[in-house]
């Protein structure tokens, strides 16, 4: 079979971030499944980032996603406020505006001070893995509610079709490293991941134009903790990613694509080989069919936090650190994290 080509989803100030097509990897022949992994080895050590097309979720199963999304984000403040996230460890629940602060900061006083400043415009869901002793996801109460009793079902399925996903990926990054594609199978198993649905509330223009000169944001600058982030953006895009150049690039949004990008925890993981590159949410590109109103329209995104099993040692991926030695000490997944979540609530 030919040999596979690779387009380019964003090409601006040195930053290249590749449209991949997977399929080759789920089903090609052993040199196109060994020419897609090295395609996305190669987007997460140069961008930290790729776009992935014919990655096995459907469009379908994507917009039920996003539709019952919008539903439950619909919901009264009192019933969101019901469901709050509640700790670190679980990592589970609702946040309202101004709750999170996403950035790269790890002291909590430093970060509340980043919050009170600039705080982030928008509003969450985290939803983990179901079953977890003494973790529960915290679900709108189904008893007569049957828009509860599908967004549970909905959101449910949607966790596990992207845990397989997680699985592939990380085979592909086995492969393409020149390791046994299986490597990372007993790191993600276990399904420790979030699923984060995510409501940024339409607001006025002049929201974005701060009197004091700092630049007001919908999620603040920062890099994902945990192995990789799938991305399924909306069309209203506001997506950016810092450039080697250190300009922010828009990351626009490519129908029935995913936005995939390696977390700060896979970049040690590989002694720094992969690279967990800076993003943010910011005001909207203008689109030719805004109405010329002062007022921009909501928008909706959904992430799959991927992460290594909780329990799991995390340590340099053979092949990274023969020759340089190994830059950080082994850390157990879990505890890198709950580290990282306790500054940024």
């Amino acid at each position: 079979m030919a040999d596979i080509t690779v387009d380019k989803a964003v090409a601006q100030d040195d930053l290249v971030i590749p449209l991949i097509d997977f399929a080759p990897f789920l089903s090609g022949d052993p040199a196109q499944k060994k020419q897609t992994a090295q395609a996305v080895l190669d987007g997460f050590q140069n961008a930290g980032f790729v776009y992935l097309k014919n990655h096995g979720i459907s469009p379908a199963d994507v917009s039920s996603v996003f539709a019952n999304s919008a539903r439950f984000f619909a919901r009264s403040q009192e019933q969101k406020d019901a469901l709050a996230w509640y700790s670190p460890e679980a990592n589970r629940g609702y946040s309202a505006q101004g709750r999170e602060k996403v950035t790269d900061l790890e002291e909590a006083g430093d970060v509340g001070k980043l919050r009170e400043a600039v705080p982030d415009l928008k509003e969450s869901l985290e939803i983990g893995r179901e079953g977890e002793e003494g973790m529960p996801n915290m679900w709108p109460p189904t008893e007569g509610d049957e828009d509860a009793k599908v967004f549970k079902e909905v959101m449910q399925k949607f966790h596990g079709t992207c845990k397989e996903l997680h699985v592939h990926l990380m085979r592909a990054i086995a492969l393409g490293m020149g390791i046994d594609e299986t490597w990372f199978d007993g790191f993600t198993d276990g399904g420790d991941n979030t699923l984060r649905l995510l409501h940024y509330p339409g607001v006025p223009k002049s929201v974005f134009r701060r009197s004091d000169g700092q630049l007001q944001v919908r999620a603040g600058e920062h890099s994902d903790y945990g192995s990789a982030t799938l991305l399924f953006q909306d069309a209203r895009g506001g997506l950016q990613v810092r450039s080697p150049k250190g300009t922010f690039v828009n990351a626009t949004p490519i129908p029935d694509t995913i936005v995939v990008n390696a977390g700060d925890l896979l970049a040690r993981w590989s002694n720094d080989t992969i690279k967990s590159t800076k993003h943010r949410v910011v005001e909207p590109p203008p689109k030719e069919e805004d109405d010329g109103s002062d007022t921009y329209p909501p928008r909706y995104s959904v992430a799959y936090f991927c992460n290594p099993n909780f329990e799991r040692m995390i340590e340099a991926i053979p092949g990274t650190y023969e020759e340089t030695g190994k830059k950080y000490k082994g850390i157990r997944s879990g505890e890198y994290l709950i580290k990282r979540l306790t500054a940024t609530y």
